[in-house]
């Protein structure tokens, strides 16, 4: 879970960087991912059953890259007819989380009506096997395969962002948005280019969160949107390896969380965690923005 909170996480601080917004509808970008995941396993690939071998890896990569393309494309729509002419007009910040959460509830009611409200359970895929036994807790080759992927594409992200051109202009327009355009940097490109990485890494998420859970509802985007934001603010908003960290940090603080208080306690626990990062360290853990971060 905190490798899918981190993925999410992601998507927030890289629009928080470079447009100083939080994308609430983010959260949504992440439900499309899944139910695209859900869709493409009965309906384009037509998986009737368990797989194995090499056709299980076929399966998996084509529905990870079906995922992250539905939500990458969905973010970059958002992107260019709703948050674009905002920034256009100069509109209050106020104004563009308006939108944002008017998006979400489009997105929430158009998959009610397209899949219905009630939950979806598509194939599995695989069998999920436990590998083995770590401080007691059984290590199942689903969570195995959740974790190290997530990692690979979070890495692969932050030594894109500090390495590549298109990375360098990310950064030099979270910093002086002003300035880099006058640099020749387009900025329109880079908030588009900043939207869709969020957009494949939510994409990301979705399939493995299907992969994990089995299942699906119109709102599932909802509570793991919140937590991932309270990830990104654990780590540092704006702070890509700070989103890593408090992804993968909140996981581990609602599994112990929920040990010691109950499971009907996690979710209060996630927001009991915000609102203590609030209060005693706002910028987060790691705390520089993306504009700042050392390349």
């Amino acid at each position: 879970m905190g490798s899918i909170y981190a993925l999410i996480a992601l998507g927030y601080t890289l629009v928080y960087g470079v447009l100083r917004l939080i994308n609430f509808a983010h959260s949504e970008i992440f439900a499309l991912g899944i139910y695209a995941s859900a869709f493409a396993i009965e309906g384009w690939l037509g998986v009737t059953g368990t797989r194995t071998g090499l056709g299980l890896v076929g399966t998996l990569l084509a529905l990870l890259a079906i995922s992250m393309l539905v939500s990458g494309g969905a973010a970059l729509l958002m992107e260019r007819v709703a948050y674009r002419p905002l920034r256009r007009r100069n509109a209050p910040r106020l104004t563009a989380l308006i939108t944002a959460i008017g998006i979400s509830l489009v997105v929430q009611e158009f998959l009610a009506l397209r899949y219905g409200r009630s939950k979806i359970t598509p194939q599995r895929l695989f069998e999920k096997e436990s590998l083995f036994t770590f401080l007691g807790e059984e290590v199942r080759n689903d969570k195995v395969l959740v974790f190290v992927a997530a990692i690979v594409l979070m890495i692969g992200l932050d030594q894109f962002v500090r390495r590549s051109r298109l990375g360098r202009g990310i950064r030099a327009t979270a910093q002086d948005a002003e300035t880099a355009q006058l640099m020749g940097i387009n900025i329109d490109r880079v908030v588009m280019l900043t939207f869709l990485l969020g957009g494949l890494l939510a994409g990301a998420a979705g399939f493995f969160n299907l992969i994990f859970f089995e299942s699906a509802r119109f709102n599932i985007g909802f509570l793991p949107g919140i937590k991932a934001f309270t990830a990104a603010v654990l780590g540092g908003i704006g702070n890509v390896r700070g989103a890593l960290l408090g992804g993968l940090l909140l996981g581990v603080l609602e599994k112990y969380g929920a040990a010691l208080f109950g499971g009907q306690w996690t979710d209060v626990f996630a927001f009991v965690v915000l609102v203590l990062v609030l209060l005693v360290r706002p910028s987060g853990l790691l705390g520089e923005t993306l504009g700042r971060a050392r390349a």
